[in-house]
């Protein structure tokens, strides 16, 4: 119970048709997640991150190793059942409205209709979905379905949260909105996993990230030590003349004004880029696709350039989000008509439920 989650040399193979080992998903997996932290898992496509969540889940059981999560497996009911999960594609039944989901979802969980009906309105207006609640969720854009696919891994309020692409199709606003969600949740004493290829939303939420290649961990630590750069030196003052600029340069101390001496840091997009790239130079095996910086010319019509350069132009940094609450004072709900799951679905205790209420 000292971690959240550990995994112990947790090794996962694919075989061939003739029980032959393939492929190496995951190989000899030593990872720690304390509690109540942020913890991002990184790497290119194929690089086993997807075979790690399903590892720890219980969807998949492991070549070797172990993986032990909130003190126990992830395929124990008692494990599971505290653990929300929002997977890279969200399976949702396309006929069901918002409300109706979630109130599933709810069900599966074992919880009492009250309960359930006032977890989904507190949900519901937390994704910003309420004035849409009885629509169908095959009318949902992706970004809509991403938003209450987090909403159902939010119904049982688990103690350990996994989230697999969570802003993927989100607009930009929906995007600061989930990250603002995180810092909330953890600052509720949740421990959460994110995986995600936009970068910079994982350096603005995440206290410590790894990064796989190949089925490995290749660099593992907190965020702003990884991207600390101990090789220079960076100065910072405010609005100075270029005479005091030329003797701070001669001499820091006689500088009166007040300056801020520390080391610069790398954006988590280069040095998850370097990352990789010295594992390429290496041969390293993996299982996914292989970056490359050149691009056919019989592709661009011009001359083949650094086209990582290019794709990965430095931006202005984000300023860091204030942290709001996650969820809003709950009003006291309204009966909630149930149109189809109470017609699907009926127990003799939901009606004495209601009865009560």
């Amino acid at each position: 119970m000292q971690y959240a989650v550990q995994t112990i040399g947790l090794t996962k193979i694919f075989n061939d048709w003739w029980g032959r080992p393939k492929v190496r998903a995951v190989e000899e997996l030593n990872l720690t997640i304390r509690y109540n932290e942020v913890f991002g898992l990184l790497g290119p496509n194929g690089s086993g991150k997807s075979t790690t969540l399903k590892l720890l889940l219980g969807l998949l059981y492991p070549t070797k190793g172990r993986a032990i999560v909130l003190g126990g497996d992830g395929d124990d009911p008692k494990i599971n059942r505290r653990i929300g999960y929002l997977p890279e594609e969200s399976y949702l039944y396309r006929y069901l409205n918002p409300r109706e989901t979630l109130d599933f979802y709810g069900r599966l969980f074992g919880l009492p209709s009250k309960i359930r009906r006032e977890r989904t309105e507190a949900l519901l207006e937390m994704v910003g979905l309420k004035a849409v609640a009885n629509r169908p969720i095959g009318t949902f854009s992706k970004g809509m379905a991403r938003r209450i696919g987090l909403a159902q891994a939010l119904i049982n309020d688990p103690d350990l949260l996994i989230l697999d692409e969570p802003t993927s199709g989100l607009d930009p606003i929906g995007t600061k909105q989930i990250k603002d969600l995180i810092r909330t949740l953890a600052s509720r004493r949740k421990t959460i996993i994110l995986c995600s290829h936009l970068l910079a939303d994982v350096e603005d939420v995440c206290d410590r990230i790894a990064i796989l290649y190949g089925g490995r961990i290749r660099a593992e630590g907190p965020v702003k030590e990884l991207l600390q750069r101990s090789d220079r030196i960076q100065i910072s003052t405010g609005p100075v003349s270029q005479q005091t600029i030329e003797q701070i340069r001669q001499l820091l101390a006689q500088e009166a004004g007040q300056v801020d001496v520390s080391s610069p840091m790398e954006r988590l997009e280069s040095f998850f880029m370097r990352i990789v790239s010295e594992a390429q130079a290496r041969a390293q095996p993996t299982s996914g696709a292989i970056s490359t910086t050149q691009i056919g010319s019989f592709l661009a019509g011009q001359p083949s350039g650094d086209l990582l350069e290019r794709l990965t132009e430095s931006v202005e940094q984000p300023q860091p989000a204030t942290e709001q609450s996650a969820t809003r004072p709950i009003e006291t709900p309204t009966p909630v008509k149930q149109e189809i799951l109470d017609q699907l679905v009926y127990r003799p205790e939901d009606q004495q439920d209601k009865g009560q209420g």
